[in-house]
């Protein structure tokens, strides 16, 4: 998007320029420096800055709802291909749709046989019809070219290594997508996550860098309903790395080593029951496709749940949702939604240099998937709980 939307505000020569000097630019005031070879970037608050780019007003397509189109269901991950085809990615199938979004094709079905996948939890594209498979299920990656699989390699056993993205020398790079230990029986206040790479052709794995992962749960405790969790993306073959609870971003390179700290000074973000909204029926939803249970029993479940999000109302919640990264590496950070996913949240965009580049929003019941080449790749979940994807350009 950069190389297209060139941003106005706080341009990154500025940023390479500044040193230790403060640089204050319209609302925002950001002080840059250097530390034993890591860029440090600190605003003093949240900068108010208008975004170069925002979606269209009206999507390109929308795939789901009309007659002949794919059924989707929860999905879990998409990306767009270079000719703005997309490849999407939910419970047990792989789709891909045309550049229009008139045709689909099912790339990958449900199963244990070549080219077919039980848990497809995330995709990633190394090029026009080129599309990376990770399964969590049968500890494997597949590479299809077209609609034919040319490769199929192994991947980590251990359940808890999960694909977060690929590095400049091609290397996969490894994040923990769940915890490995027992959640009680550490000392520390976080259960450790690890970021790993992995080499396909030998299998070694080598761990280079530690992260807090999830927040420990207390021995006798009931479970927080809502607590703040660490994660780790990819942008431009670099691990990226978040605390739901900072207001931080850290940026490392494969080999562990620390280039980039962003860091910002917001004002608490509490709880409120406008962001309740739409929870209890995301909740209902849910219930009904996976729980098995009565109607009756389902809304006392529900009305449990929401009780206990009810009573945190005026307390402290995390800063943003799980983040992303798009084709130029920009990390862009939902905010959060406490009792449903990131639909029709704004995102705060930061470019690679620690630029702020200000805040997007999108439509209600929009989640965002992938941004590349100017388009917008997300699901949109519409008043009847069906879900879509859909493609919006990025304009200025």
């Amino acid at each position: 998007m950069r190389s297209r939307y060139q941003p106005t505000l706080i341009p990154a020569a500025a940023l390479a320029a500044c040193g230790g000097d403060p640089l204050l630019t319209g609302e925002a005031q950001v002080q840059v420096r250097d530390s034993a070879g890591v860029r440090i970037v600190e605003y003093v608050t949240v900068p108010e800055v208008e975004p170069p780019f925002a979606l269209a007003a009206e999507p390109l397509y929308r795939h789901g709802a009309n007659p002949g189109d794919y059924e989707f269901q929860f999905v879990d991950a998409g990306r767009l291909f270079p000719d703005g085809s997309a490849v999407v990615a939910w419970y047990s199938e792989v789709v891909v749709l045309s550049p229009d979004g008139t045709t689909h094709e099912v790339l990958a079905r449900v199963g244990e046989g070549p080219g077919e996948v039980i848990s497809p939890y995330s995709v990633f594209v190394l090029g026009q019809d080129s599309v990376l498979v990770p399964d969590d299920r049968q500890s494997r990656l597949t590479l299809f070219v077209g609609d034919s699989v040319a490769r199929i390699a192994s991947l980590p056993r251990a359940a808890h290594f999960g694909v977060a993205g690929i590095g400049a020398s091609g290397e996969l790079l490894l994040m923990d997508r769940f915890p490995y230990r027992s959640r009680v029986d550490i000392e520390e206040e976080w259960l450790a996550g690890h970021m790993t790479l992995f080499d396909i052709e030998t299998g070694a794995l080598d761990t280079v860098a530690s992260y807090d992962h999830f927040h420990r749960e207390r021995s006798g405790q009931p479970r927080p309903i809502i607590r703040p969790v660490g994660e780790v993306t990819v942008a431009a073959g670099r691990f990226v790395y978040t605390r739901s609870d900072r207001p931080e971003i850290t940026w490392r390179m494969p080999d562990g080593k620390v280039i980039r700290i962003v860091r910002w000074r917001p004002e608490p973000t509490l709880l409120t029951e406008e962001l309740l909204e739409g929870g209890e029926a995301y909740n209902r939803m849910i219930g009904r496709r996976h729980y098995g249970v009565s109607d009756a029993r389902l809304d006392e479940m529900i009305q449990e749940d929401m009780s206990r999000y009810r009573a945190m109302i005026g307390q402290p919640i995390p800063r943003f949702g799980s983040p992303f990264a798009d084709a130029d590496g920009n990390v862009w950070l939902p905010s959060y939604r406490p009792a449903y996913p990131e639909e029709g949240s704004p995102y705060t965009v930061i470019s690679p240099d620690g630029e702020w580049l200000g805040q997007v929003e999108t439509p209600p019941g929009f989640r965002i998937l992938d941004v590349a080449g100017g388009l917008v790749l997300g699901v949109l979940r519409d008043e009847l709980d069906v879900e879509n994807v859909v493609v919006y350009g990025l304009v200025e």
